[in-house]
């Protein structure tokens, strides 16, 4: 049932985003993996409640499209005065020496959501409860992955912006407010498409109080098997010449948020996430990639395409996965589910170290054929 706030039209509940890592909800659905993701959103933007259920807040994004904000992630400020109205202002599109951007003036930090697009690729960013007052957009020649930046307005409160990239590979981009100006940084494509070329993110699933699924007859940790993987993994790209990065390296506790937080300040090109899967059901086996967005799905089917070489039953290329890791839009990511420790034939092979570097192998073919693919 839904808790009615005791609010008045002269006196609105608002306030700010505050946090790391705050996101919107498209709804009160929730499972195993939480509520539905819209999008993640920067510190400091004006939110306004207009109703309350349990641990999250009923926000108004624009006349017709709400979200869900947890709580803990708004701040009142009685000091925010909202506006009939707010206007967008010019744009400017450039580039640095290791990124492209688009900026985009507005009156005040104001909620948004993206997607991505795909033939063409695209990076659409919906900005709510603005009108265009945009008469110009400067672009300038030092960009190298924007091709063109434009927008629409598809409401009288809803402004879209539309990035077309030069490449059919997304290669991730990250929003956030400097001051009241929208910032997209887009990341380019390396200028070399090879494997050494690459800065490899590894993630081994789970750690410390974390612990995962547990094996069905050795009852070994999900969290014990993960690092003993993603080592392997390291291992052979350190061999490879490949720079890597591994989120932990024993067993401590991370929080997904840490994760995220952790990346973030690394800027891998790609992350891979290693994990071990589990099923009420002791007859279900099988290897599965897992991708959220569907610009990274590529990466996430070789990487599958490989692993069946192990002779491990197909469990399936999962798409809009809405697991944490998988979901910031800066760098390509696939989680791997190895096989289920909840079957003994998957079970016997995850305890086998050769198996684990059998594993090493083919991630790094599957990473080297979409590497291969975008030439």
């Amino acid at each position: 049932m839904l808790l009615t706030l005791t609010v008045t039209a002269q006196k609105p509940l608002v306030g700010k985003t505050i946090g790391p890592l705050s996101f919107l909800e498209y709804g009160l659905g929730d499972d195993r993996l939480g509520g539905a993701t819209m999008t993640f959103l920067d510190t400091n933007i004006v939110i306004k409640v207009v109703d309350s259920v349990k641990d999250d807040y009923k926000v108004r994004l624009s006349n017709y499209h709400y979200g869900w904000l947890a709580k803990t992630s708004f701040q009142r400020d009685d000091t925010i005065h909202i506006q009939p109205y707010y206007l967008t202002s010019s744009w400017k599109v450039f580039g640095d020496d290791k990124y492209d951007y688009v900026t985009a003036a507005l009156d005040d930090r104001l909620p948004y959501r993206s997607f991505q697009q795909i033939n063409p690729s695209r990076i659409v960013i919906d900005v709510f409860g603005v009108t265009s007052n945009t008469n110009w957009i400067t672009q300038l020649s030092t960009v190298k992955e924007v091709k063109n930046a434009y927008y629409e307005q598809i409401a009288d409160d809803v402004f879209r912006i539309i990035i077309e990239l030069k490449h059919q590979q997304h290669w991730g981009y990250f929003i956030y407010y400097d001051d009241k100006k929208l910032v997209i940084r887009v990341k380019r494509q390396p200028e070399k498409l090879t494997m050494q070329n690459l800065f490899v993110a590894i993630d081994a699933g789970h750690g410390g109080s974390n612990t995962g699924a547990t094996g069905v007859s050795s009852a070994i940790l999900e969290k014990e098997y993960t690092l003993k993987i993603a080592k392997e993994v390291k291992k052979y790209f350190d061999a490879k010449k490949v720079k890597t990065f591994m989120t932990r390296n024993n067993d401590t506790d991370l929080t997904m948020i840490d994760r995220t937080l952790m990346l973030r300040e690394q800027d891998p090109d790609i992350l891979i996430s290693i994990h071990l899967n589990s099923s009420d059901k002791d007859t279900v086996k099988g290897v599965s990639t897992y991708y959220r967005y569907i610009g990274f799905r590529p990466l996430s089917q070789a990487i599958l395409k490989r692993m069946q070489e192990l002779k491990l039953k197909e469990w399936g290329n999962v798409g809009a996965f809405n697991f944490a890791s998988s979901g910031p839009t800066e760098y390509p990511n696939s989680l791997i589910e190895i096989g289920f420790l909840s079957n003994k034939d998957d079970e016997k092979k995850i305890l086998n170290p050769k198996f684990h570097r059998q594993v090493a192998q083919k991630i790094y073919f599957g990473v080297e054929d979409w590497i291969k693919s975008l030439k």
